[in-house]
């Protein structure tokens, strides 16, 4: 008794600075784990069943199977790490649900291998040998514990990255396993060496092989299909990836491959929604994702905006808002927001949205942009120029950013200033929406040789686009190449014969060319098009009257610019060439008349002040002739 007495007190004596470390250890984690619940506010994170489906279950029997077999399948992983995958939620692994279930055994198997090692460290650490199992054992052990559902729930089934600290143990309970079988084999000591070197070579194949998969996003993706085509989460995962490549067949098959692995997957459904072209099955998978969870703010958003184009606005509105209420830091739930209030004039609540998306989602810089087109609108252009440059500071590269801010300068008459942000914007893409205002710039302020260049490089990068085609036409005309001008034209209106701007372009050239009769047969064929815009058609009976006055039609002349004031009574040109008809018609009184109300319009017009200034002369000396005539 005297021995075992002495021998207890060797014990504790040779444990105390253990105990100590491990007392601090322990110290030092309650501080860390406590300081983390205060960051998140006292409460532990939020988990789906998909994360971690045992911990949903409602039977205690299956979540200890579940439990106590995945810590025997993560001992496999330390040991043969064959199958690996950067993802191991929903159905990786299967619900261990029965005590017969065949799985059982290992977790039986790995309780009597750490029970004997646990036995054999309490034999060695009493004989003050072999500290090294105890050593391997806690750090195999005791890192693993916060990720092994005992205190709480984890978001995860499986995680390898979890293991890299307990691997540390593994190491050291391997090398002393070695160690001792070198001594136990001592004929065959070169044996274990070579057999150690294979391991390596063959677990550093295994490393370089994981690593190519890690080299690029569709690798690892794809990789996690190949390697657990079981899992739901990894076909949703690649489905993402096929979406953001414009790859939306084999997207659409992997979403819904994820939903027959797990029918409740809502954020599955509602990325189907995104991609079929059929608005009402579009809806039905908007619905049933949020069906499953009401709080889906992207399902929410989406389905807003489809009945937001279909004008069920209010509901629109009703669903943005929850949206935004779900996930308050989802900017374009702001932005649709904000812009379908606008839509129905409710500019106050609109700019509050706006600012409240600002607020939540200060990084957001296509919300700074949207703010800033917003204040465009309704007329704060200084305001809405300081939100373009927080745009383009917070995303260098915003390029649509650039071109607004270049319009902005542009309405602004400032076109230097226009042009470098324009061509900044170039930098970033040579896009044809970039070119294209930038033509528009030469060609307003008569630089016609840049704009011609400008409009071909933009015709060039997208041939299918009309407006930029007709644009590059309406600069030949205006450089006297009105043959090519005429040609480019008529080739858009074989693609589509109810361009009404081309008809106009055409009327222009033709007229240009001194082909008046021509050019009024186009301008009837713009008309007969009936376009809804009083104005445009306005414009258009204008037009016609200029053309039947080049051919010496008088009369109609003057029927078609009455049309035009009918139409739009601020047409002042109209109202001048009337004049002009009924002054050559002698018709004075009527031809003041006119003049007159095309002056309230320009009343700073030279060339009505002349003509003012002619029919007054002729007015006098019409008098003089009927004064002499009378004496």
């Amino acid at each position: 008794s005297y021995l075992t007495a002495n021998n207890n007190q060797n014990f504790l004596y040779t444990a105390r600075p253990f105990l100590k470390r491990a007392a601090l250890v322990i110290s030092y984690v309650i501080l860390v784990l406590y300081f983390r619940l205060w960051m998140m506010g006292g409460s532990m994170p939020m988990f789906s069943e998909q994360d971690n489906p045992a911990s949903f279950s409602p039977y205690l029997l299956t979540r200890f199977l579940t439990y106590s077999y995945l810590l025997a399948f993560n001992a496999w992983l330390l040991l043969a790490p064959i199958t690996l995958c950067y993802d191991w939620q929903v159905g990786s692994i299967p619900l261990v649900e029965s005590i017969w279930d065949v799985r059982n055994l290992a977790t039986v198997f790995l309780v009597l291998v750490m029970a004997l090692l646990s036995l054999h460290c309490i034999a060695a650490f009493k004989k003050l040998e072999h500290k090294e199992v105890l050593v391997g054992l806690l750090f195999l052990v005791f890192p693993f514990i916060p990720a092994s559902n005992l205190f709480f729930r984890v978001g995860f089934v499986v995680a390898e990255r979890v293991l890299y600290m307990p691997s540390m143990g593994y190491c050291i309970l391997f090398v002393h396993g070695l160690k001792k079988l070198s001594t136990w084999l001592n004929k065959w000591r070169i044996t274990v060496p070579t057999l150690f070197a294979l391991l390596l070579l063959l677990f550093s194949w295994k490393t370089v092989k994981q690593n190519e998969i890690w080299l690029s996003r569709e690798s690892l993706f794809s990789s996690g299909v190949k390697t657990l085509p079981h899992n739901a989460k990894v076909h949703y995962n690649y489905a993402n990836f096929l979406k953001d490549q414009g790859r939306n067949v084999e997207a659409i098959y992997h979403y819904k491959t994820a939903l027959k692995l797990y029918p409740r997957h809502a954020s599955a459904l509602n990325n189907l929604g995104t991609l079929t072209k059929d608005v009402v099955e579009a809806k039905d998978y908007y619905r049933r994702a949020l069906q499953l969870n009401p709080q889906h703010n992207r399902a929410l958003f989406n389905l807003g905006n489809l009945l937001k184009s279909q004008g069920r606005k209010e509901e629109a509105v009703i669903l943005l808002r929850d949206s935004i209420k779900y996930g308050p830091e989802f900017a374009d739930a702001y932005s649709s927001l904000a812009s379908l209030l606008a839509e129905q004039e409710r500019l106050q609540e609109a700019e509050e949205v706006y600012k409240a998306g600002i607020e939540n989602c200060p990084e957001s810089s296509d919300l700074h942009n949207n703010y800033g087109v917003f204040l465009v609108d309704t007329g704060s252009p200084e305001r809405a120029m300081s939100h373009y440059r927080q745009a383009i500071l917070l995303s260098p590269a915003h390029h649509v950013a650039m071109v607004n801010l270049g319009r902005l300068h542009r309405s602004l008459g400032q076109n230097k200033e226009a042009e470098v942000w324009y061509k900044r914007a170039l930098k970033v893409s040579r896009k044809a929406e970039i070119l294209s205002p930038l033509g528009a710039l030469y060609y307003n302020t008569g630089r016609y040789d840049e704009a011609l260049q400008v409009y071909r490089e933009a015709a060039a990068l997208q041939p299918s686009n009309k407006d930029t085609r007709l644009a590059l036409a309406q600069v030949l005309a205006m450089m006297g190449r009105t043959k090519e001008a005429e040609k480019m034209t008529n080739r858009i209106l074989s693609e589509d014969a109810e361009c009404l701007e081309c008809y106009r372009l055409l009327s222009a050239i033709y007229s240009k060319q001194e082909l008046y009769a021509k050019a009024l047969e186009a301008i009837e064929k713009a008309l007969q098009l009936k376009p809804k815009d009083p104005k445009v058609i306005s414009e258009l009976f204008f037009t016609k009257g200029n053309q039947l006055r080049e051919q010496n039609l008088l009369d109609k002349a003057f029927e078609s610019y009455k049309r035009a004031v009918e139409l739009n009574p601020d047409q002042a040109q109209a109202w001048m060439n009337m004049g002009g008809i009924e002054h050559i018609k002698g018709s004075y009184i009527t031809a003041r008349d006119y003049y007159e109300k095309a002056l309230q319009l320009v009343p700073n017009s030279k060339l009505l002040k002349e003509n003012l200034a002619k029919l007054d002369r002729l007015e006098k000396r019409f008098h003089e002739v009927q004064e002499k005539d009378q004496t």
